[in-house]
C-alpha cells in the first residue's frame, strides 16, 4: 500500500478535500475520511453539499439515518471504522496512525503544513510507516497552492 502525505499550506482542508475525494469518486472509488471532531463531521458535510454550484459528492456519517451504509461512497467519521467497504482512507487528525493500513488500498494523510506541530506529528507518522516497510511519499503545496512531489522526508 502507498501512502500520500499532502502538506497544506496554501489552502484550508475544506477547499482541498472535495477536489481530492472528486478523484476518487469519479474513479468509481470508496473513501472513508476521517476526521479529528463531530464539528469537523457537520462542516465537512455541509461543505460536501456547497463545495461548488453545480457539484455534489454523495457521502454519509452516522449522523444520518441510514441503514445501508455501504451504499455511501464517502463516508465521514471521527473513528476509524469502514463501513462502506472503503478502498481509500483520507486521515485529517494530527495523530492518527493506522495500526493496519492494509485494510485499506490507498492512504491520504493530510496535515496542516503552517503548525509545527501538526509537521512534527506528520514527520512521526512518516517514519513509522516507512519502518513498517510501506512506500511514502510527500506532497507539499506551493504559495499558488499546486501539488510538488518532495524529494527529501519531512523536515
Amino acid at each position: 500500500m502507498d501512502i500520500s502525505f499532502y502538506e497544506l499550506t496554501a489552502t484550508s482542508l475544506e477547499k482541498m478535500l472535495p477536489k481530492l475525494l472528486e478523484k476518487a469518486y469519479d474513479a468509481n472509488q470508496r473513501v472513508v475520511v476521517l476526521l479529528d471532531s463531530e464539528e469537523r463531521v457537520h462542516l465537512m458535510n455541509a461543505t460536501l453539499w456547497t463545495y461548488a454550484t453545480l457539484s455534489f459528492l454523495p457521502h454519509g456519517s452516522q449522523h444520518d439515518s441510514i441503514e445501508d451504509t455501504s451504499r455511501n461512497p464517502i463516508w465521514l467519521t471521527t473513528h476509524l471504522e469502514n463501513p462502506n467497504d472503503a478502498q481509500v482512507i483520507i486521515i485529517t487528525t494530527e495523530e492518527s496512525l493506522l495500526t493496519s493500513p492494509t485494510q485499506f488500498q490507498r492512504c491520504l494523510d493530510i496535515f496542516d503544513g503552517n503548525n509545527p506541530q501538526s509537521v512534527a506529528q506528520a514527520h512521526q507518522r512518516y517514519r513509522s510507516y516507512q519502518e513498517q516497510g510501506y512506500t511514502c511519499v510527500l506532497w507539499r503545496q506551493s504559495l499558488t497552492g499546486q501539488w510538488e512531489k518532495a524529494t527529501l522526508p519531512l523536515q
